[in-house]
């Protein structure tokens, strides 16, 4: 007994020493990419500032990528700078923040700074730190501990970029160049030649101070700004986000890609070769080492001068998720495939619930995906701008699926048997060859800007289906695969539906603003169902998934769970430090242990639905060929873990819990059951902590297995 207590002890030891998150949402690594505005170097360290992920740093030139946001409260980046050893961040609408160890830790130095204080850009000159704002330039004599404004002379105050050429600062802003040769005491005005004056970035090359314009192209000017010169020969995208210079080459990051100049712009190369997304809104250049980042791809990195580019976004994990789709694996090995469509990174595929994803883009002409469905064997994408594409194979390749597609533009999907709908949008889009040919399904449809479609079995008629499409003013029935709708909005008290679930006889819509309502009668009445969505970002339901009797919502604010029909709702948040929640998923398909959360930029995040739902009745229609017992999970647990197993014969079941001693704890069924496969979740709350036993009795069947409940 005595070493069966040691080994007990030390098995709770292992337990403790694991990883206990699962016990709230956690963050999944990936997918990969986002949205990256800054980059700042320091000896090794390289820093990226992205938007909506808050800061990554790589010690390894981009190979991988951690994040460093410990108390940055403000996920969105605008401007890094390094001051010695101190390292700033600058926000939106966060003022500034300051790291004295890589990142690792933050502190807001925001004392005396304007409250919503946006800062676009850092620039150090001698022992003077400058924040470019939209209140003017800002400067911190003492290292951000104290800011003064220094406006005298600058007539447009909304600042996007700052640059130092010798003792000169200038501020770049919406109205055109200004330069200061006193730290800022005072402006002067220096746009002479300038014919468009929303400056986007400014840098120095030697006794050269270059613009980048929005729309304008590249000016330079060899005088510290007092006249320029356009020099945009061989620049086809003029609106240019970014420049950086290394040696005799200056690059511009635009719009559509990145471009090379040897000989300070006068003439332009793009170079661009394997750049998948082309809005660059950041360089960067440590030795043979040329960073780009994109607007949703993530970083880029280049070893000959911009030639060719390749993806560097392991751990970047702040792309914004818009959408799901989950499959079987190939080969029926009993698998599951998690694809996430993101915004500006193209799709991704977990086979493991996340601890990995691979980006699968091979014949996608756009990293924008709006919308994933299934269909057998076949994975549909639907893009925003590029049309819709197929995979036949996992994802391995895509091929463009546009015949009779007209508008670009595809938002949702829907599968009915062999026919595949697609919302856009220009109107509903209907396919019965797997996305071969398309046909325009618009009949009574008064608004054709389609955000979301779901199939349900129409009432009356067996094997018939209704087909609803949430659209920007209100719902819209079709009981005849599209080809003729009929508005079914009575009820509905703002009409922009973003999100359609169906649950049973119950179709819910979720809007933007109002919140949740629920129909009975398929749509010809709505009855708002928002109590505990109480809040106007709450009430903005972007996402709605079904989950056997529970309902979640994926809100601006977070997730929220309903078990009664959308009654009542209750945050399910815990954990969860991105709360703008734009598309669920449920994996594995059949069973259901994780729910899936894609975010506004920061990736993909997990948690086990036994930690949330209160009922779970699940019953497979295929008969399993014997009896079995499965592990609980999840294992360990607190306060709640669900218990599968499988009947070959209809059988009177009872499952009961036991502690070490044999004494009965609980009785989580004791019922007569159909052959099937069925899940009971046990409720742990009240029950200390320690080792107990579940067994599984028939009358043909006994097994027994253990679970640890620990708090």
């Amino acid at each position: 007994m005595k070493h069966f207590f040691q080994s007990l002890l030390l098995m709770l030891f292992i337990i403790c020493s694991s990883d206990t998150s699962l016990s709230q949402w956690v963050q999944t690594n990936g997918p990969y990419g986002g949205d990256v505005r800054t980059f700042a170097m320091s000896g090794m360290n390289l820093f990226a500032g992205t938007h909506y992920g808050g800061v990554f740093l790589s010690t390894n030139n981009g190979t991988s990528w951690t994040s460093v946001n410990s108390g940055l409260t403000i996920s969105n980046v605008n401007a890094l700078a390094v001051f010695g050893m101190y390292l700033f961040a600058g926000t939106y609408y966060g003022g500034i923040f300051l790291s004295t160890n890589n990142g690792i830790n933050w502190t807001a130095v925001n004392i005396s700074l304007p409250s919503n204080t946006n800062v676009p850009a850092l620039a150090v000159l001698g022992t003077n730190l400058f924040a470019g704002t939209n209140r003017g330039v800002l400067l911190s004599t003492n290292g951000g501990i104290n800011w003064t404004q220094v406006n005298a002379g600058l007539m447009d105050t909304t600042i996007q970029t700052l640059a130092v050429l010798g003792t000169n600062l200038f501020a770049g802003t919406n109205g055109g160049v200004f330069l200061s040769t006193n730290n800022g005491t005072s402006w002067a005005v220096v746009d002479t030649g300038l014919t468009n004056r929303n400056v986007n970035t400014l840098t120095v090359s030697g006794t050269n101070l270059f613009a980048g314009i929005a729309g304008g192209g590249v000016f330079l000017s060899t005088n510290n700004g007092t006249s320029w010169i356009a020099v945009n020969t061989g620049l086809t995208n003029y609106a240019v986000y970014a420049l950086a210079v290394s040696g005799t080459n200056l690059f511009a990051g635009t719009l559509g890609g990145v471009y090379l100049s040897t000989n300070d712009g006068t003439n332009w190369t793009k170079v661009s070769t394997g750049l998948t997304n082309t809005v660059v809104n950041a360089l960067a250049i440590s030795g043979m080492n040329l960073f780009a980042g994109t607007a949703g791809g993530g970083v880029f990195r280049s070893t000959d001068n911009g030639e060719n580019w390749s993806a560097i976004n392991t751990g970047l994990a702040s792309t914004i998720v818009n959408t799901f789709a989950v499959s079987s694996a190939i080969g029926g090995t009993g698998g599951t495939n998690l694809f996430a469509g993101t915004n500006g990174s193209g799709v991704f595929l977990s086979t493991n619930n996340g601890a990995s994803w691979s980006a699968i883009d091979s014949g996608l002409t756009t990293a924008y995906i709006n919308a994933l469905t299934v269909s057998g064997t076949n994975i549909f994408a639907g893009t925003y701008g590029g049309g819709a594409f197929l995979s036949t194979n996992n994802g391995v390749s895509w091929t463009a699926i546009d015949s009779g597609l007209t508008p670009p533009y595809i938002d949702a999907f829907a599968v009915s048997g062999t026919n595949i709908f697609a919302g856009t949008s220009g109107g509903a889009f209907f396919s019965a060859n797997d996305g071969t040919s398309w046909s325009v399904i618009n009949t009574g449809l008064t608004n054709t800007t389609v955000n979301a479609l779901v199939v349900s079995p129409a009432t009356g008629g067996a094997g018939d289906t209704s087909l609803f499409a949430g659209t920007n003013s209100g719902v819209f029935l079709s009981i005849n695969n599209g080809t003729s709708w009929t508005a079914v909005d009575s009820g509905l008290t703002k009409f922009d539906v973003r999100a359609l679930a169906v649950s049973g006889t119950n179709l819910f819509a979720g809007e933007a603003g109002p919140g949740a309502f629920l129909s009975t009668n398929n749509g010809t009445k709505w009855n708002t169902v928002n109590s505990g969505l109480t809040t106007n970002f709450s009430a903005y339901v972007n996402a709605l998934e079904v989950f056997d009797k529970n309902l979640f919502a994926g809100t601006s604010s977070g997730v929220y769970l309903s078990s009664n029909n959308g009654t009542n709702w209750t945050a399910v948040d815990s954990g969860l430090t991105n709360t703008d929640v734009l598309s669920f998923a449920v994996s594995p398909a059949t069973g259901g242990t994780n729910l899936f959360a894609g975010t506004y930029g920061s990736g993909v995040w997990r948690r086990p639905l036994s930690e949330m739902v209160t009922e779970v009745e699940y019953n497979q229609t295929k008969i399993p060929n014997r009896f079995t017992l499965e592990q609980n999970y999840p294992n360990p647990f607190n306060p709640s873990t669900v218990i599968s197993y499988q009947l070959s014969v209809v059988s009177n079941v009872k499952l009961t819990v036991y502690d070490m001693l044999g004494r009965e704890i609980a009785v989580l069924v004791d019922s007569k059951q159909n052959a099937g496969t069925h899940q009971t979740l046990w409720n742990a709350s009240g029950v200390t902590s320690g080792v107990y036993f579940y067994r599984l009795c028939t009358g043909l069947f006994t097994e027994t297995k253990k679970l640890v409940l620990l708090r």
